[in-house]
């Protein structure tokens, strides 16, 4: 777990807003730790793809093509001069372009002009509690992707556009965007599947074995679940402005196929909150058992306690040496044979007592 916490600082710190405050709007500042960036562009219709890597040939080439669709994709979007370039080559706002290399954004769902702008956050490998972040350009023929997370959730929709299976290839590019915001929500599903068998472990770990380790461990993934909360609950909001029609270039029968989306947002949203609550919880059953177990201890030492105190007191009485000579009264069993015996004897009568009394009262365990 530790590890797992270095790699969340780190993206923590990337994810840090780079534009100096003060800046005027639109101003596109990368991000310097960002890797290189890799675009391709992809023209398809019912009968037709095309698809090569994006070098320097401009995406208004392949709209020429008579294909129903360009879509360009730009994974690790660290080279400010691309988007701008993009940018100025499909009309893009400003504002939007630099909401693309700040990838701290909420998901959300904004319409410039012609176009729509769509953010989500993208899951991230299992088992780090990082999310990326999807950045998408929605215009009438075309869409443009920027993401900054793996490829993995991207390879199902690539799959399908090049095999030419479902109705991808012959929709249009508002289809395309459901197919992509699709495949990202389904790949919350495995995120959660982790978390979930961790889970098991760890209540099995608290149930059996509980330490300090633990606790940091149901602390390090409780920062996991609220890192997908912040991802998962705006989807909800972004994909009811799609469906409600307030986005234009949605048309309906997208929107139908976007209630799935929601669905499946939901259920991820319930499973997140069951989580959390389940994590909580095992913290309360730590602490509960941490103080049963001092308890016991505490038990078992008065119990201990209780049993030598008469027990010394018969010690100490037979170790204050008064002289038997001086007067009858002192102590005259000491010159008495059967007076050691005798005095071990009352000690273990009263310690026999004392234990046959807690084990009534059930303090040594089941009666």
């Amino acid at each position: 777990m530790s590890r797992q916490r270095k790699g969340r600082r780190k993206h923590s710190q990337h994810s840090r807003r780079r534009t100096p405050p003060g800046s005027s709007p639109g101003t596109l500042v990368a991000d310097p730790h960002a890797g290189a960036t890799t675009s391709r562009l992809i023209a398809y219709g019912p009968d037709v793809l095309l698809e090569q890597p994006l070098d320097g040939t401009p995406p208004a080439a392949a709209r020429q093509q008579g294909v129903a669709v360009t879509w360009v994709h730009s994974a690790g979007p660290g080279d400010a001069a691309d988007v701008k370039a993009l940018g100025e080559q499909f009309g893009l706002h400003g504002l939007a372009l630099e909401d693309v290399l700040n990838r701290h954004q909420r998901p959300k769902a904004e319409a410039y002009g012609e176009h729509l702008f769509v953010v989500a956050r993208l899951p991230g490998q299992v088992g780090t509690g990082e999310t990326g972040q999807l950045s998408v350009f929605l215009g009438p023929d075309w869409l443009l992707s920027f993401s900054d997370g793996g490829e993995a959730w991207l390879a199902p929709v690539l799959e399908r556009l090049r095999h030419g299976r479902g109705r991808l290839r012959s929709g249009a590019a508002d289809y395309l965007l459901y197919a992509l915001l699709d495949a990202l929500i389904d790949g919350y599903f495995p995120v959660l599947e982790h978390h979930g068998e961790t889970l098991e472990q760890l209540e099995d770990a608290v149930l059996s074995r509980p330490h300090a380790e633990v606790v940091a461990d149901i602390h390090e993934l409780k920062h996991e679940l609220l890192t997908l909360r912040r991802a998962v609950w705006p989807l909800r909001e972004l994909l009811n402005t799609l469906i409600r029609g307030d986005a234009r270039q949605v048309s309906p029968q997208t929107a139908l196929h976007l209630r799935d989306c929601y669905d499946h947002v939901i259920q991820l949203m319930d499973i997140v909150e069951t989580y959390r609550e389940i994590a909580s919880g095992l913290v309360d059953i730590y602490l509960s058992s941490q103080s049963a177990r001092m308890n016991e201890i505490m038990k078992v030492l008065t119990i201990i306690a209780t049993i030598f105190i008469p027990l010394g007191t018969i010690a100490g009485i037979y170790g204050m040496n008064f002289d038997p000579e001086a007067s009858p009264w002192n102590m005259p069993e000491l010159g008495w044979r059967y007076g050691y015996p005798f005095a071990l004897g009352v000690m273990a009568a009263v310690a026999g007592a004392l234990m046959a009394w807690f084990w009534r009262r059930g303090w040594l365990g089941r009666r």
